[in-house]
């Protein structure tokens, strides 16, 4: 009755498109009130201390970093100084951008806001180089799920605290998967532009201009180690971290960059402050969600019946994918992972993953989410940004679905590629 319940008014929830953090919460009331051994009270006990943790601060301070970095000129600079060593190749331009998203990932740890700070930069450079509109949004959307994969991660945060995992284990596990993603789309990017005939710039290289540049770009550049440099010494936690990228990015967008005044500042600000609002409803909802789940033991239940249905590890692994593919086309990361990491952790352990692994194949499943209709919420800031119907951004990005199932796949079944790094540094 109670599985029943939470899954039937959530789903009719979502499809009547009623807000997810709501719909969340309705799914959690019905679950009570059908279990009966809980007051509704609970929910609303639920609803505070769901937030009320110390790694949860990073969430809005990450968010808000991101932000001023956008605002503050952070992102810019990181593109004029990939384009004097990139710009030049076969498809320079998108060269470029996949490496600037990934830069801008090591700082913001949102999908969306990688999209919306680098695509309002490249998108006119990119057409006025005549590379064609879809390709040139499709693209940038793809890049823009770097930025939940290479740490720092909003999800990774997350499914730490979902599951009680160490938050800076799954920062480091999520280098490799990261930086492999980049590369996997660079690589298609470059010959699918040398079949278009796409060429780089003709400007001849210059070190003048690289130390021009470069010298520019020295304080973005140097952002994200002293954010993960930081956390990896000991320095400070993940959470300490989110408010020294906070303090730093708006340090250099008024003082250094002086792109930004005690005026200006305040619309990132805003915008910081509204994302948070919607993402901590969702969260404390979705934390009394997860903790019915729990007490009635609807994981053990799913774990049993998983590992009933089929043997086969592969066939089991494949599921999980699936699901989580799935699940992205119809929900935002934040709610996915606080309500399935605790769900699929324990049918994944059965399969023997570690549970630093099983989180980095979450975030990248959930990241494909991000280009993936109907929710596809990178697709839609690409669209926005380019000022185009949905349909123009649809129509370029099956193939980059593709490569991003390819790099799945090779994240799912090389755990060294996820675990090298924490077990080096243990």
């Amino acid at each position: 009755m109670v599985s029943a319940a939470l899954a039937g008014v959530l789903f009719l929830l979502i499809v009547l498109n009623v807000p997810v953090g709501i719909a969340i919460g309705g799914a959690s009331l019905a679950g009570i009130l059908a279990g009966g051994t809980l007051s509704t009270g609970y929910l609303f006990q639920s609803l505070v201390s769901g937030t009320d943790s110390f790694p949860i601060m990073a969430i809005p301070l990450f968010i808000l970093a991101g932000e001023l970095m956008a605002a503050g000129g952070v992102s810019r600079r990181i593109l004029d100084f990939c384009n004097v060593f990139f710009g030049r190749m076969t498809g320079g331009l998108a060269i470029v951008t996949i490496v600037v998203c990934m830069f801008f990932a090591a700082v913001s740890g949102s999908g969306p806001a990688t999209v919306a700070a680098v695509g309002s930069m490249v998108i006119p450079s990119m057409l006025a180089r005549g590379y064609s509109r879809s390709f040139t949004l499709a693209l940038i959307a793809t890049a823009g799920c770097i930025g939940v994969i290479i740490p720092p991660s909003i999800p990774m945060v997350l499914y730490g605290v979902s599951t009680q995992n160490s938050i800076s284990d799954m920062f480091l596990g999520g280098f490799v998967p990261g930086i492999l993603v980049g590369c996997v789309l660079i690589a298609w990017s470059y010959f699918y532009c040398k079949k278009q005939g796409w060429k780089g710039s003709d400007e001849p290289f210059s070190w003048t201009m690289a130390r021009r540049v470069g010298n520019d770009a020295k304080w973005a550049l140097v952002n994200p180690v002293i954010i993960l440099g930081g956390i990896y010494a000991g320095v400070f936690t993940p959470t300490e971290a989110a408010a020294v990228a906070v303090a730093y990015a708006f340090v250099c967008g008024i003082f250094i960059h002086k792109e930004m005044n005690f005026k200006t500042v305040l619309t990132p600000i805003a915008n910081a402050c509204s994302t948070t609002g919607t993402a901590m409803v969702i969260l404390g909802c979705a934390t009394a969600f997860t903790r019915i789940l729990t007490i009635e033991q609807i994981p053990a239940m799913i774990t049993a019946f998983m590992i009933n249905l089929t043997q086969n590890k592969i066939i089991l692994l494949l599921l999980i994918n699936l699901l989580l593919l799935v699940v992205g086309c119809f929900m935002d990361t934040t709610p996915a992972m606080i309500v399935l990491s605790p769900i699929l952790l324990p049918v994944a352990v059965s399969l023997g993953l570690h549970p630093i692994h099983f989180g980095l194949i979450m975030v990248v499943n959930l990241a494909i989410g991000f280009i993936t209709p109907p929710l596809g919420v990178n697709i839609f800031v690409a669209a926005r940004i380019g000022d185009v119907p949905l349909e123009v951004v649809i129509r370029g990005i099956v193939p980059f679905v593709v490569v991003m199932l390819f790099a799945l796949m090779l994240i799912n079944f090389i755990p060294g590629l996820t675990m090298f790094l924490p077990s080096l540094l243990r």
